[in-house]
C-alpha cells in the first residue's frame, strides 16, 4: 500500500484489521500497512478521553508517502455519529453510492461499479459475498475505526484489484488506545420505529503486550416508500404517453429491519527485534426485508386516500419477505523480526463467510377471470473460505533507501447452493371482498415441495492465487518515491453441478507501478502516479449454466474463460497547506481499461424462438474513465475564527464505452459528487454544532434489454454536541432532513433489435422515499 512507518501505531494497526481482515477475509501483503499521519509519533497513543470530548476540529491530514493518500480521521466524521463506515465515506471525495435510500453499502469510488475498487481494512483486502466480488462497507461499525484512507494509484505490495482506486479503513489497536468507553444511544425513524445503539472499546496494557477489546450492537432500519407508474410505450416514441398509454401503477413499502453485532480483539507484543500480533473477529447480520406492493389499473388513488382504491382496480397483490443470516469470523497473526540483513515479516489467516437467506414471494393475480395464486420460495446458502499467508523482507539499501521483496499465497473456496420452488393455482373465492389491507397473499401459501437449483444455482468454485513482488520505496530531500513489479498467477476452477461440468482457466500478469511526491517550499505537494491494475471476472458470469430468458427474452451463458479486466492508470495532484490545519488539493486521473467484460451476442436462437438470442460475457473492447477532483478542509484562522471548521469537495467525473448500443459512460458512473460543511465548536460552553450537505449527480445503465436512470435527491446532516467535564459527551443528529429521493427511469425491451430501434415493451417511473431520523448518542470515558 505504502511506505511502512515502523512506529508502535502503525505496526499494529495491522492487528486490529486483521480482526475484520479475515472475517471478511484477507489477502495481500503486509506492507499494506496503514501509514500514520505526518504529525504522529513513535509512542502517539490515544487516550479514551481524548475520544469521547474532542478538543479541537478534526480536519483531513496529510501521509508522508509517496503515493496520493488522503487521510481523514475519525475525528473528521465522528461529530456527525455515522453508523457504519459505509456512512463515513459519503464526506469524502469521490465516493458515490446507488444504494436505496438513507443506506450506503457498495463504494462507488469514481463512480464506477463497486467490483472497481479494492476495500482493505488495515491494508488487508477483504472479500464479499456479492457476485462482483465487492464488499459491503455497511458491514464495519464506524466505532471501530480510527481513520480512512483514500489510495488514488497503486502499489506492488497490494493486490492490484485496484482500478478505480483503494479504500483502506484503518481500525484502532492496543497501540492507540489507553483505556476505555462506552457508547448508547437510539435512533428514532420516519414513522416512529425506534433502534437502540450499544458500543464499547477497551485498550490497555496486558502482561509483555497490549490488548484491544471491542463490541458493538447496532439496531438497523430502513422504511422505504416506493411508487411506480408503467406505461407501454416511451415519451421518445409517443409524448402523450402520459395519458394515451398508461397500463399499471405499483405502490410498495419497503422495508429493512434488523440489528448488527460485532466483536474483534487484538494482542500485540512489540519487543526490541521481535514483534508479534493475532487478532480475531466476530459479526452477525439478522435482517428481515419486507416488501408488500399493490399494483392498480389507475395512476393515481380515488379520491386522494389509498383505501379509496375500488377493488376492481387492484390488478395484484404481492408480499415479499427475504430472512437474512449472515456470519463471519477471522482469525490471523503475524510476527516479525528484525536482524542484520532487514527485517522479515511473516503473517497467515484464515476466513469464513456464511450467507444464508430464505425468500418467499407470494402473489395473487387478480388482472384474470379467475384469480390466480402463484408461491415462490427460494433459499439461498453461501459459504466463502479463505486461507492466506505472506512472507515479506525488507533490505535497507542505505538509511533513505529499502528494497522490499515478498510472495503471498491464497487458496478461496466458495461454495453457492441456491433451491427454488414454485406453486401456483386458481382461486375461487379470493376475489370476492378482497382488502388487500387486511389480507395478505401469504394465507394461501402451501408448504413448499423440495427445493430444486436453478440453472447454475449448485456449484464450486475454487481460486488459487501465487503472487510476488518487489518494490524500492525512498527519500532523498525533497523527494520521496516507490517503484515496484508485482506478478499476480491464478488458477481457478468452477464445478458447476446442474450442467453438469468442472471448467479450467488460468491467467497471470505484471503489474508495474511507481509513484513520485515533490515537496515544494512554499507548502505546496506535487504528485504523480502510474500503475497497472487489473479486475477480476463476476463470479456469477464464470459458471458454464444457461440461464432462459434472463436478459428480457434473451438467455445468458456463462463463460468460465473469462480473464480479468486490465488497466493503465495515470495521477497527477497538487495540494497546498493552510496554515497549522488546514489542506486545499485538486487532482486529475485517467484510467484506460482493456478487456472489459460485457454481454456479447453468439448468435445462436435464444430459447424464446426467433429474435432472440443466447448472450454470453466476454472480453471486449476498451473503455477510458477521467475526471477532476477537488478538495478542501481547514479552519478560518486567517478570518480570526480558529473554532470554525470548513470542509468540502467536490468531483467531476467522466468515462467512455461503445457497446451494442453505441457509446455510453461506463454503467451507474454519477457525472458529479460534492459535499461541504461546517463544524463550529463553542469551547467556553463546552459545546459544537455543525452541519454537511451532499449530492451526487444522474447516472445512466445500459444492458441488454434495460436501461435506467437515476437521480438522487440532496441530504442534510446537522449535529449538535454538548460536553460534560472530560469523560462525557452527548449528540443528537438529524440526517436525511432534505427527505431524501431517489428516482428511475427504465426503458425495457424484449430482444436486442427492439431496443436498438427503439420498440419498447414498457416504460417505467419509479420514485423511492424515505423521511428524516433522528438520533441520540452518548459517550463516557474510563
Amino acid at each position: 500500500m505504502n511506505r511502512i512507518t515502523l512506529s508502535h501505531s502503525s505496526k499494529s494497526a495491522i492487528a486490529s484489521a486483521l480482526l475484520l481482515t479475515t472475517a471478511f477475509g484477507a489477502s495481500s501483503a503486509f506492507a499494506q500497512e496503514s501509514a500514520a499521519p505526518a504529525d504522529e509519533s513513535d509512542e502517539n497513543i490515544q487516550t479514551a478521553r481524548e475520544i469521547v470530548v474532542q478538543g479541537s476540529i478534526g480536519y483531513r491530514n496529510r501521509s508522508e508517502d509517496a503515493e496520493p493518500i488522503l487521510v481523514y480521521d475519525e475525528q473528521y466524521f465522528q461529530r456527525f455519529e455515522p453508523l457504519t463506515a459505509g456512512d463515513a465515506l459519503k464526506r469524502v471525495p469521490s465516493v458515490t453510492f446507488l444504494s436505496d435510500v438513507i443506506e450506503s453499502d457498495g463504494a462507488r469510488l469514481r463512480g464506477l461499479e463497486p467490483g472497481y475498487t479494492q476495500i482493505l481494512i488495515n491494508g488487508d483486502k477483504v472479500p464479499g459475498s456479492n457476485a462482483d466480488r465487492s464488499f459491503f462497507l455497511d458491514r464495519i461499525p464506524a466505532e471501530l475505526i480510527k481513520q480512512v484512507e483514500i489510495i488514488r494509484s497503486s502499489s506492488a505490495r497490494r493486490t492490484g484489484d485496484a482500478v478505480a482506486g483503494t479504500l483502506n479503513i484503518v481500525l484502532r489497536d492496543g497501540y492507540q488506545l489507553d483505556g476505555g468507553y462506552v457508547r448508547a444511544g437510539a435512533l428514532r425513524f420516519d414513522d416512529g420505529e425506534i433502534k437502540p445503539s450499544f458500543g464499547a472499546v477497551f485498550g490497555g496494557a496486558l502482561g509483555p503486550g497490549r490488548i484491544l477489546l471491542g463490541a458493538n450492537v447496532q439496531g438497523r432500519y430502513n422504511p422505504n416508500l416506493k411508487s411506480s407508474l408503467r406505461y407501454s410505450y416511451s415519451p421518445e416514441n409517443n409524448p402523450d404517453y402520459a395519458t394515451d398509454d398508461f397500463d399499471n401503477r405499483e405502490d410498495q413499502t419497503d422495508t429493512r429491519d434488523g440489528t448488527d453485532y460485532a466483536f474483534n480483539a487484538s494482542y500485540d507484543i512489540d519487543g526490541e527485534t521481535t514483534d508479534f500480533e493475532i487478532s480475531g473477529y466476530y459479526v452477525k447480520t439478522k435482517r428481515t426485508e419486507d416488501e408488500r406492493s399493490f399494483e392498480y389499473n389507475h395512476p393515481t388513488n380515488i379520491n386522494g386516500s389509498v383505501r379509496a382504491v375500488p377493488a376492481g382496480n387492484l390488478l395484484s397483490d404481492n408480499a415479499n419477505v427475504n430472512d437474512i443470516d449472515q456470519e463471519s469470523y477471522s482469525i490471523s497473526g503475524k510476527l516479525s523480526q528484525e536482524w542484520s540483513l532487514g527485517k522479515t515479516k511473516f503473517k497467515a489467516g484464515f476466513a469464513r463467510f456464511d450467507d444464508a437467506q430464505d425468500e418467499t414471494e407470494y402473489e395473487i393475480d387478480f388482472n384474470r377471470a379467475t384469480p390466480r395464486f402463484t408461491g415462490d420460495v427460494t433459499e439461498r446458502r453461501i459459504t466463502d473460505k479463505e486461507l492466506y499467508f505472506n512472507l515479506e523482507h525488507a533490505f535497507n539499501l542505505s538509511d533513505d533507501v529499502k528494497l522490499i521483496v515478498g510472495g503471498f499465497l491464497q487458496n478461496k473456496d466458495r461454495d453457492t447452493s441456491i433451491g427454488e420452488d414454485r406453486n401456483r393455482f386458481n382461486l375461487t373465492t379470493a376475489a370476492h371482498a378482497w382488502d388487500q389491507f387486511s389480507r395478505n397473499p401469504t394465507e394461501f401459501a402451501t408448504a413448499a415441495d423440495p427445493l430444486l437449483p436453478p440453472p447454475g444455482g449448485l456449484n464450486i468454485i475454487e481460486e488459487d492465487r501465487r503472487d510476488l513482488y518487489a518494490e524500492v520505496d525512498g527519500k532523498s530531500g525533497s523527494l520521496s518515491f516507490l517503484a515496484g513489479l508485482r506478478y499476480e498467477s491464478t488458477d481457478f476452477t468452477v464445478n458447476d453441478l446442474t450442467v453438469p461440468a468442472v471448467q479450467s482457466n488460468d491467467y497471470s500478469f505484471l503489474l508495474p507501478s511507481a509513484s513520485l511526491k515533490f515537496d515544494l517550499e512554499n507548502g505546496g505537494r506535487i504528485t504523480m502516479s502510474v500503475a497497472r491494475t487489473n479486475r477480476r471476472p463476476r463470479l456469477d458470469f464464470l459458471s458454464p449454466a444457461l440461464l432462459e430468458a434472463e436478459l428480457g427474452d434473451n438467455d445468458l451463458l456463462g463463460n468460465p474463460a473469462l480473464k480479468p479486466e486490465t488497466a493503465w492508470g495515470g495521477d497527477l495532484g497538487y495540494e497546498h497547506k493552510i496554515g497549522r490545519t488546514g489542506v486545499v488539493g485538486v487532482n486529475l486521473f485517467y484510467r484506460k481499461v482493456n478487456d472489459l467484460i460485457e454481454l456479447a451476442n453468439t448468435g445462436v436462437t435464444g430459447s424464446e424462438g426467433a429474435g432472440t438470442f443466447v448472450l454470453q460475457p466476454q472480453n471486449t473492447g476498451d473503455g477510458k474513465v477521467y475526471g477532476i477532483e477537488f478538495d478542501l478542509s481547514t479552519n478560518l484562522g486567517f478570518l480570526g475564527l480558529e473554532n470554525t471548521g470548513v470542509f468540502g469537495n467536490v468531483s467531476l467525473l467522466d468515462s467512455k464505452i461503445t457497446d451494442f448500443g453505441g457509446k455510453r459512460r461506463f454503467n451507474g458512473q454519477s457525472k458529479y459528487v460534492y459535499n461541504f460543511g461546517f463544524i463550529q465548536d463553542l469551547p467556553k460552553l463546552g459545546a459544537a454544532f455543525g452541519a454537511t450537505y451532499r449530492k451526487q449527480g444522474g447516472a445512466f445503465d445500459r444492458i441488454v434489454g434495460e436501461e435506467i436512470f437515476t437521480s438522487y435527491g440532496a441530504d442534510l446532516e446537522l449535529f449538535i454536541e454538548k460536553r460534560f467535564g472530560k469523560s462525557f459527551t452527548i449528540r443528537a443528529v438529524g440526517s436525511n432532513l432534505l427527505n431524501g429521493s431517489k428516482d428511475e427511469r427504465f426503458n425495457k425491451f424484449t430482444t436486442i433489435s427492439d431496443q436498438l430501434a427503439r420498440s419498447f415493451d414498457e416504460y417505467e417511473l419509479e420514485s423511492e422515499k424515505a423521511g428524516p431520523v433522528f438520533q441520540i448518542m452518548a459517550r463516557l470515558a474510563f
